[in-house]
């Protein structure tokens, strides 16, 4: 990837966290779009683990049939990205692609506890900020990142 390709993929990404912000978020939110996180994954034939966490507390989680443990890993540790630096761990990934490093070169953090790799998402509320992740894990990077970010688009679009 050129470091123009890379220029444009940073700023769509960035653009995508400050388009998908909610107003609030409730257990009940949580619940709803991790259901419907799971119906867009089902319906596309794939099958991943889902995880919503607020202030620290999990609201949801589910893994599909064809999931293992170690997504739940992937989960937390893409999770620590995202609350370590305030973006998707997909801008992360890329971000440090761009640069030619790793994670623990750049910012001397153990890759078995972070994650850059795309799928966890920033739970943005609108005038306040990151309060938790969305997040899935099952499919190549990209793929993970578009079923979230596709699937909180939707989501809000219906309950706008």
């Amino acid at each position: 990837m050129t470091e123009q390709n890379y220029e444009a993929l940073l700023r769509e990404l960035r653009q995508q966290e400050e388009e998908l912000q909610f107003t609030s978020f409730t257990n009940e939110t949580a619940l709803k779009l991790g259901l419907a996180l799971y119906e867009a994954a089902k319906h596309k034939g794939k099958s991943v683990a889902i995880d919503i966490v607020r202030n620290g507390q999990q609201l949801f989680h589910l893994s599909m049939e064809g999931t293992a443990s170690d997504n739940n890993e992937w989960i937390l540790r893409k999770n620590r990205v995202v609350t370590r630096f305030g973006h998707s761990s997909f801008y992360v990934g890329s971000y440090l692609r761009s640069q030619g490093k790793r994670i623990e070169e750049k910012y001397l953090i153990s890759e078995s506890e972070y994650a850059a790799h795309g799928g966890a998402f920033p739970l943005i509320i609108k005038h306040v900020g990151i309060i938790g992740t969305i997040t899935v894990s099952g499919l190549p990077q990209a793929e993970d990142h578009e079923l979230v970010t596709s699937t909180i688009r939707s989501f809000l679009s219906a309950h706008a």
